[in-house]
């Protein structure tokens, strides 16, 4: 990968005109599980793509998550190019933009949700995109737009069409927020999710306490020995994070159930705590303990294609004007997870610098748009 020409001959970014555009798409609210509103966010960016020329198809979501949108630059054929890769869902609920988190500008910060984890950096994807339609550019390989509707659930219904069409692509491009001032993603840990039940013997708490079998107390064996699996050193994390179980104050409860998460930094160790996790047995004999579950996404793992390509945005960035830097290993996971495992080089995190991330204060910083915009369209007009 060679750098074909020089900052002096980009288009003109417009910050102002950037976050005009980022406003219109967070003001579309679009939580994961609202199909209906995840795809009134899809119906926006299917009318601004096709306004600007793209070739587009529209997959139904099922299993009540919302469409699936690819968006294809009409030059470069068939042949593989670039896949860029963006959510259009959040975790913020229908309601967030109006009581809690407003869209409003404060200096560099501004707020809105989702405005940070994507739609900031899915925004700046297509700007870059209708920058090169503005001034009559092509880019020597074609580019392909993916817009998912739940990513922030896991990607249950779009992870296979994401893998397919990585591997139609030469590069994946990622548009999930900076990290840590900027910088980009070119590694993340795994993500393991199972689920735990136990199953006891219900009683009377007072009368017959001692006929029944406790799933809770069961239960509560198996998180602490779940949260043990925790480990700083090696970068595998566990976390217990919801749990339900019993019936009533005065029974000895007969079912309780947990949700668990973990990360971790490389595929071996995947493999190690799946077997691990799904081994589980009972503390007591009379309990019935059943755990599922496995990879949700596997370890992105930065190997020599991504590093070269991390080299080469980061002379893009110097010719931009500033130092761009990696971080070597994030404990969230994205889709880009899906695309480096099937081998394909992939840059991530080349949204919009921020923070607060799924929280109430949710931001992006203004000062982040141009260079980030700038970033993305040299990407585009010189990769080959």
């Amino acid at each position: 990968m060679t750098v074909n020409s020089t900052a002096s001959n980009q288009p003109k970014i417009d910050a102002e005109e950037i976050l005009e555009g980022i406003r219109r798409w967070v003001e579309i609210e679009s939580p994961s599980h609202d199909a209906a509103a995840v795809n009134r966010m899809v119906d926006q960016v299917e009318s601004e793509m096709k306004a600007i020329g793209a070739k587009l198809e529209r997959v139904p979501g099922r299993d009540g998550w919302g469409d699936i949108l690819t968006a294809r630059t009409p030059w470069g054929g068939d042949g593989p190019g670039i896949l860029v890769l963006s959510h259009l869902d959040t975790v913020h609920p229908i309601g967030t933009l109006k009581d809690i988190l407003p869209f409003k500008k404060d200096e560099d910060k501004v707020f809105g949700p989702g405005i940070y984890d994507m739609k900031g950096g899915a925004y700046l994807a297509y700007y870059a995109y209708r920058h090169l339609v503005r001034t009559a550019k092509e880019t020597p390989l074609p580019i392909t737009f993916m817009f998912v509707p739940e990513e922030e659930v896991g990607s249950p219904t779009s992870q296979k069409m994401i893998e397919q069409m990585a591997l139609k692509n030469k590069y994946v491009l990622v548009t999930e927020p900076a990290r840590d001032g900027g910088k980009i993603v070119t590694s993340r840990k795994g993500v393991l999710r199972f689920e735990m039940q136990c199953e006891g013997r219900p009683a009377h708490a007072g009368a017959q306490h001692q006929d029944g079998r406790s799933a809770i107390k069961e239960m509560a064996k198996q998180i602490l020995r779940l949260e043990e699996l925790t480990n700083y050193e090696t970068g595998v994390t566990c976390n217990v994070g919801l749990i339900t179980g019993g019936t009533g104050i005065n029974v000895v409860p007969q079912h309780c159930s947990i949700e668990i998460d973990m990360r971790v930094p490389t595929p071996e160790l995947a493999e190690e705590m799946t077997a691990t996790v799904l081994g589980f047995t009972a503390f007591d004999p009379d309990v019935k303990v059943t755990v599922s579950g496995g990879i949700n996404r596997p370890p992105y793992v930065k190997d020599e294609g991504i590093a070269k390509l991390f080299d080469h945005a980061k002379d893009l960035a110097a010719e931009i004007g500033f130092e761009l830097q990696d971080v070597k290993i994030t404990g969230g996971g994205s889709d880009g997870n899906f695309t480096a495992a099937v081998g394909v080089p992939t840059l991530d995190g080349l949204g919009v610098d921020g923070r607060g991330a799924h929280t109430d204060y949710e931001q992006m910083y203004y000062s982040s748009l141009e260079p980030r915009a700038k970033l993305m369209l040299r990407l585009f007009e010189t990769l080959q």
